[in-house]
């Protein structure tokens, strides 16, 4: 019995040296510019920490009002559809296209998976009708129906997101698709933080014809086709739960976690918030919902919302009244 307890201990011993050393490296030593599953972990499923990152922004000045781990690095999703609005938009004012414009549908459009509204090859619809497709339904096959209208190809498209992104100072940003799918193999992932995001939000904004998509809860799409229309419906609930609220984006994959950006305006003021990677959409819209009230709270206090914790719902650096 001696020797067969020995036995078991030495073989204990050998298991445990033997452990690839790749399980022993710290979190803390991924040096890829995406966040990593390892990285991200411990926030998914703690009840106490409600998002990767947050942040509140006066859209006027653009003066932080709130924020909270706001330079974490995480996946948009299909939020990152406001740069493709962005981009379109300003083409449109530049004279360079036009809302009448047809969009024609390629293969590789009609192909596109994920929120849809079932494009098919060879269709063809209007510009404007294709932006609301993008979103209000979230449609990826509307996102890369857009990008090759626009630049060609979805690679060349992504090529003006990067460059319009570094123009507007959005350092910790890198897009590598026009829809924020998750990657396929080989591909990597669409990477933001939630003060980047807000810094593409003011930029939207300053657009007023984006907010007629932005808000728009419901519309037909393809109505003249029998059998063949598509109701578009929002993904964003706040649209009509928060006073004033008029965008902007949602985003979501499993990876990504629950992410919105979302803007409101009351009495001449407007708010930005940004909140990425929640564990589930019950909670990023109910800290989204309370983090509009304190950004216009803050409007009126003597002294704006600098932090605050998350894990405690204690915020530092706001007057008592």
């Amino acid at each position: 019995m001696k020797q067969m307890r020995l036995l078991f201990i030495g073989v204990l011993i050998v298991s445990f040296a033997t452990v690839p050393a790749g399980l022993a490296v710290s979190e803390n030593s991924a040096k890829s510019s995406a966040p990593t599953s390892s990285a991200k972990a411990p926030h998914r499923g703690m009840a106490r920490n409600p998002y990767l990152g947050a942040i509140v922004v006066d859209a006027a000045t653009g003066n932080v009002l709130f924020e909270d781990q706001a330079d974490a690095r995480g996946y948009p999703a299909s939020m990152q559809k406001l740069m493709d609005l962005l981009i379109i938009l300003e083409k449109i004012e530049h004279g360079q296209l036009s809302l009448q414009a047809q969009v024609p549908v390629s293969a590789k459009a009609a192909k596109t998976g994920g929120s849809q509204v079932w494009l098919a090859e060879k269709e063809s619809f209007s510009l404007d009708d294709m932006l609301y497709a993008l979103m209000v339904q979230s449609a990826n096959d509307a996102a890369v129906a857009l990008a090759e209208k626009v630049a060609g190809t979805t690679d060349a498209f992504v090529e003006l997101m990067n460059r319009k992104a570094k123009e507007l100072g959005m350092n910790s940003t890198v897009f590598h698709s026009v829809h924020g799918l998750p990657p396929s193999v080989g591909q990597e992932h669409d990477v933001t933080t939630a003060r980047d995001f807000a810094i593409l939000c003011r930029e939207v904004v300053k657009h007023p014809e984006a907010l007629r998509y932005t808000s728009t809860r419901e519309r037909t799409f393809r109505q003249n086709v029998p059998g063949k229309t598509v109701v578009l419906r929002t993904h964003n609930h706040l649209l009509a739960h928060v006073e004033g609220c008029d965008g902007l984006k949602t985003g979501f994959f499993a990876q990504a976690g629950f992410s919105i950006a979302v803007t409101a305006a009351r009495q001449g003021q407007r708010v930005i918030v940004v909140v990425l990677d929640s564990p589930d959409l019950k909670t990023r819209d109910h800290k989204a919902t309370e983090l509009v009230a304190k950004g216009f709270a803050a409007f009126g206090s003597a002294v704006p919302a600098r932090a605050a914790s998350a894990r405690t719902g204690t915020t530092v650096g706001v007057s008592a009244k």
